[in-house]
């Protein structure tokens, strides 16, 4: 049991790593905080800093949901629970990070991390969804919150796993939540294209 509370505190440890703050201050592009949005993920970064920085950002933050979950099943071999546990504890280190005092990013690419491990065919999936929403509407945000409403019904069907598929309605249900404001701007019509 003690072995299990020190690993669920470096997940959340290791999911909390604010990776856009970090590759925009190693590459001297100031805090991206203070800039854009003032989110600290990928899409933020890549209109920020550029494309480099953005994918790099995406790429990082994807990582830190792959990794805890990725060793929960595999060198730890947890049970299922356990597994969703560790899942949520890691995307909830991005969104509340405590190097950043609890104030994170949406969780979107962490979650997609962690939904290629937990059901690869369903993150698949829900890319393709936001893939061709972005395609459509030029939207990251429209695409990010489908996506993230469809992944945890994709779970339940695809790995009938209740653990499973609680845990990704509580991350794709966070993610939409912190889209509220991306809602509202859609809503009105003043949310930001994406342009590559």
């Amino acid at each position: 049991m003690a072995v299990f509370i020190v690993f669920v505190i470096a997940a959340y440890l290791i999911g909390a790593v604010p990776t856009g703050v970090v590759l925009t201050r190693l590459a001297g592009a100031g805090d991206v905080r203070a800039a854009g949005s003032g989110n600290i993920g990928a899409t933020n970064v890549y209109r920020v800093a550029g494309r480099r920085l953005g994918i790099l950002t995406l790429a990082g933050d994807m990582l830190k949901g792959v990794l805890p979950v990725l060793a929960a099943l595999l060198v730890f071999k947890l049970t299922v629970p356990q597994v969703a546990l560790v899942a949520l504890v890691t995307f909830m280190g991005h969104c509340f990070p405590v190097y950043l005092g609890f104030r994170g990013g949406k969780g979107v690419a962490t979650g997609l991390g962690i939904f290629l491990v937990l059901s690869p065919l369903s993150a698949l999936l829900g890319v393709l969804v936001f893939g061709l929403i972005l395609w459509k509407w030029r939207y990251v945000s429209l695409g990010s919150i489908w996506a993230a409403g469809l992944i945890p019904f994709l779970i339940l069907l695809l790995e009938k796993s209740l653990p499973l598929f609680v845990v990704s309605l509580l991350i794709g249900g966070l993610v939409i939540m912190r889209h509220r404001d991306n809602i509202r701007r859609l809503m009105n019509g003043s949310e930001n294209c994406f342009k590559t």
